[in-house]
């Protein structure tokens, strides 16, 4: 990501690098929308967190300046829009999700992904935007309903869901907890977009558990 921002100011920037991102994760790819956190899969957020999100930058920045970087453009913006979707589907009806993994206390920028997917207007078929609208807001506001989740001062406390230092990491501090504000990347997007003015919609676990009739879920060829 530094190569593709020293690509956009216009300085000098090494190919090799950006070529070896590029095909590591293919390397890692598992299958169904999901990368490895390095050669091996692990339950954990990082496909949001960090891989999906830049591997897309990166490849909608510089993937037109080598044609294999081009060639693979395709197929990792559909994994994206896949792990989009698995995403939307794994916040509850009252905004709760699975605590798996490292970096917790990252609370709900575990959601960057799919922020970054609306942002991007690349969202799978059937998960409309003011859907996704209302599921992040209830993610955001289960998450930050428990009392504990900033100190006297105002900053975040080191916690998943209100103070809980167990859940953190010898690379985590105060600062780092703020990666939870790219939950609101769709703050890049118009008031007119679809994602604000849409009328609300329930998510795919509300639909579900109160008995709606739903799409069946496909693994992505």
């Amino acid at each position: 990501m530094i190569e593709t921002l020293l690509y956009k100011a216009g300085e000098a920037w090494d190919r090799m690098r950006v070529d070896y991102a590029i095909r590591q994760h293919e390397q890692w790819y598992k299958g169904d929308g999901v990368y490895g956190d390095g050669p091996e899969f692990h339950w954990d957020y990082y496909n949001s967190f960090v891989i999906q999100p830049l591997l897309v930058d990166l490849v909608l920045t510089v993937g037109h300046e080598a044609p294999e970087w081009e060639a693979l453009k395709p197929a990792i913006l559909a994994r994206a829009r896949r792990y989009g979707e698995v995403q939307e589907r794994l916040i509850a009806p009252d905004g709760t999700f699975p605590p798996i993994g490292r970096s917790l206390a990252y609370r709900f920028g575990a959601f960057q992904h799919l922020a970054q997917m609306a942002l991007q207007h690349n969202l799978a078929p059937g998960v409309y935007p003011s859907q996704v609208r209302c599921a992040l807001t209830a993610v955001i506001k289960r998450t930050l309903a428990v009392a504990g989740n900033f100190d006297e001062e105002g900053w975040l406390k080191i916690g998943f869901c209100g103070s809980q230092p167990n859940v953190a990491e010898d690379y985590i501090s105060t600062g780092s907890l703020y990666l939870c504000t790219t939950v609101f990347l769709p703050l890049g997007l118009s008031p007119e977009d679809e994602f604000w003015r849409g009328e609300p919609r329930d998510w795919t676990q509300k639909k579900m558990w109160s008995g709606q009739n739903v799409e069946s879920d496909h693994a992505l060829a």
